[in-house]
């Protein structure tokens, strides 16, 4: 195979391979490592027998990810407080018109989701991805894991039992999603405590991420008198040029907090029954490069 063909193949495909390598991990940097080796590898191996590239290079991306997941597994045994995904902003654009195809996608690349698969073997997870985010066939996912097709639908139906039992599955109107959010912020600008706390769950949960790198809780947070007012009093702390953008982040509109240009938090809310349900922070510094604004300082 020449070597621009080999190129123009490998880019045809880079979007699927990264979006497999992503729910694998969690991590921009993580997945993108994992397809420059994917990459080095089919240019280093390309042939002119291999007649279905897409799922050759699925296949290395996903073995690939397997064998990153269980290294950074241990890692993430060490982190300080609780652990969120990096976030991304989702443009799934036109190549994905199809609006349930897109809310497959964003659904399966949601921090909810992707904090359950945290708790998948990585067998399960690669299953659960290739299945439920992209479609391949029990057939293909067991070629690709090296296992029987039966052996690849008991993971799969085990994976799926378990994201089901940890994650309540629920269809909220991104306008919806939107407008609670936007109240939120009003509520919170405007010192609007009690505003605030009406639009909390009575069982909401807050997970905030630092890393131990900027300020946020170390452990999860219950209760919509507790989580109402530590937002409250985040709200009223003053940040150094800060200004608040509304950005789709996984598959989700979010607040993107920026401080002197640079992003300083991402805030999305689960909704249940037309109340927040659950609060993500993101403010580990290393998390948000991904979500630097063009021009910023």
């Amino acid at each position: 195979m020449a070597a621009d063909t080999a190129t123009d193949v490998f880019e045809e495909h880079r979007p699927v391979l990264t979006g497999v390598a992503y729910r694998m991990l969690g991590r921009v940097a993580d997945a993108e490592d994992v397809v420059q080796e994917a990459w080095l590898r089919w240019s280093a191996d390309t042939r002119d027998d291999i007649h279905e590239p897409r799922a050759f290079l699925v296949r290395i991306t996903t073995r690939l990810a397997i064998d990153r997941l269980r290294h950074v597994q241990s890692r993430r045994e060490s982190y300080v407080g609780p652990w969120l995904p990096e976030p991304i902003v989702t443009d799934f654009g036109p190549a994905v018109p199809d609006t349930a195809e897109r809310a497959v996608l964003a659904d399966s690349v949601s921090l909810a989701v992707l904090v359950v698969l945290e708790s998948l073997s990585p067998l399960e997870r690669a299953v659960f991805v290739l299945r439920e985010a992209f479609g391949f066939p029990h057939a293909e996912i067991a070629a690709t894991l090296e296992k029987s097709e039966a052996a690849v639908r008991q993971l799969a139906g085990r994976a799926r039992k378990h994201v089901d039992e940890r994650r309540h599955r629920y269809d909220v109107d991104p306008g919806e999603r939107r407008d609670l959010t936007e109240r939120f912020l009003a509520a919170a600008a405007g010192g609007d405590l009690s505003g605030l706390l009406s639009l909390l769950a009575p069982d909401v949960t807050l997970v905030g991420d630092s890393g131990g790198k900027s300020k946020a809780p170390l452990r999860i947070m219950h209760t919509a008198d507790k989580v109402g007012r530590f937002l409250f009093a985040v709200s009223q702390q003053p940040i150094n040029d800060m200004e608040i953008r509304f950005r789709e982040v996984n598959g989700a509109p979010a607040l993107l907090v920026l401080s002197g240009g640079r992003p300083d938090s991402v805030i999305q809310f689960e909704v249940l029954d037309g109340r927040i349900s659950c609060v993500y922070i993101v403010r580990n510094p290393d998390k948000l490069t991904s979500l630097a604004v063009p021009g910023a300082a």
